[in-house]
C-alpha cells in the first residue's frame, strides 16, 4: 500500500483528492496547508500546517504538490532529498533551470519525479495524438486549441495574478495547450504572439508555425465573468477532428460523423474543470511508476524546458 501526502490544499486538489482516495493500493494519509479550514472537510487525513513538520512525521512514499507555482521546485526538492518520490502539479516552475535541479535531486536519491500535465493523460487529447501519430486521416494541415476563463480571484492570496508568483496566462493557462503541442508535434519552428495584457485581465493568441501545418492558440483571463471553455479543433487530409461543448466529434472525408468519446460535461473539483478521468489516469500512471520502478517517461524534461523557454517569450 502506497502512503501519500498531499501539500496544497486549493483549488486543484479538489481533482487530486478523490482520485486517490479511489485507489486501492494508495492511501492519503496526510494533507499539508498553512490554512487549517481547507482540509476541515477532509477528516479522515492527519493535517499539518507546517511541511517540514509533515516531513518529519510521516512516513511516505509519494508527496502530491498542489501548491501555488512559484513553491513548486523548492517543495519537491526538499521532499525528493528525504527520498520520497514526487508528483508536482504544473508547471515545474517559472525559470527552466530549475527543471535539471529537481531531476537531478530525484536520481541523486533514487526516487521519480513527475509534473501533471494532465492533457497527456486526457482521452480526447490521447485519440487526437493517436490520430496524428498513426496518420489514420493523412497529414495534419492546421489546428486550433481553446482555453477561456475569467479573473481567478479565487486564488490564494492572489497570487495567480501575480506574474512574479504565477507566470499569469501564459504559465497558468496556456501552458496546457503548449504542453500538448510539443508533446504531441514536437517544438514550433516559430511562433508569433499576440496579447492583451491589464492588470485585471490576460488574454493571448499564438500561432505556432510546424513543417506542413500550423497550429494556433487562445488562452484568456477575462475580467468579465466569462464561464471557463475547452476546445479543439484539427484540420487532417481526410477528416475534422473536433472536441467541442464538452463532446469529441470527428467529421469524416468520406461524409461519416461519429462520437471516438461519449460526453463529458460537469464540473471536476470546485473551480469549474471539465469532468473526465485524465486527473485519476496520470496520478494512476505515476503511482503504478513508483510501484514497478519504472521512469514517469511519458513527461520528459527536455519537454518541460522547452515549453518554459517558449512560454518565457510571449511578451
Amino acid at each position: 500500500m502506497l502512503k501519500v501526502a498531499l501539500v496544497g490544499v486549493g483549488g486543484i486538489s479538489g481533482a487530486h483528492i478523490p482520485a486517490w482516495n479511489n485507489m486501492e493500493d494508495a492511501e492519503l494519509v496526510a494533507l499539508c496547508d498553512i490554512r487549517p479550514q481547507q482540509m476541515e472537510r477532509y477528516p479522515e487525513q492527519r493535517h499539518y500546517t507546517d511541511f517540514d513538520e509533515l516531513l518529519e512525521n510521516e512516513q511516505i512514499d509519494i508527496l502530491d504538490i498542489c501548491l501555488p507555482t512559484y513553491l513548486h521546485a523548492d517543495f519537491a526538492v526538499k521532499a525528493l532529498n528525504k527520498g520520497i518520490h514526487v508528483l508536482c502539479e504544473k508547471p515545474i516552475s517559472l525559470n527552466a533551470e530549475d527543471v535539471q535541479r529537481v531531476y537531478r535531486a530525484a536520481a541523486e536519491n533514487g526516487v521519480w519525479f513527475m509534473v501533471a500535465q494532465v492533457l497527456r493523460f486526457w482521452p480526447e487529447y490521447e485519440v487526437l495524438k493517436a490520430l496524428y501519430d498513426q496518420k489514420t486521416y493523412g497529414a495534419l494541415l492546421s489546428g486550433s486549441m481553446t482555453r477561456l476563463g475569467c479573473y481567478p480571484k479565487w486564488s490564494w492570496d492572489g497570487w495567480m495574478m501575480d506574474e512574479k508568483r504565477s507566470g499569469l496566462v501564459p504559465f497558468d493557462l496556456h501552458i496546457h495547450d503548449l504542453d500538448f503541442m510539443v508533446y504531441a508535434f514536437g517544438k514550433p519552428n516559430r511562433a508569433d504572439c499576440h496579447r492583451s495584457r491589464r492588470q485585471e485581465q490576460d488574454a493571448l493568441n499564438v500561432v505556432y508555425e510546424y513543417d506542413g501545418f500550423y497550429l494556433t492558440s487562445e488562452a484568456s483571463w477575462y475580467a468579465a465573468p466569462y464561464p471557463f471553455r475547452v476546445a479543439f479543433r484539427f484540420q487532417f487530409e481526410h477528416a475534422v477532428v473536433a472536441w467541442e461543448n464538452g463532446e469529441m466529434t470527428i467529421y469524416e472525408q468520406n461524409g461519416r460523423i461519429w462520437h471516438p468519446i461519449g460526453d463529458a460535461q460537469g464540473d471536476t473539483g470546485n473551480i469549474g474543470l471539465p469532468q473526465s478521468d485524465a486527473y485519476a489516469n496520470e496520478i494512476r500512471y505515476f503511482a503504478d511508476c513508483v510501484k514497478e520502478n519504472k521512469v514517469p517517461a511519458k513527461v520528459k524534461p527536455a519537454e518541460l524546458e522547452t515549453v518554459i523557454e517558449l512560454l518565457k517569450e510571449l511578451r
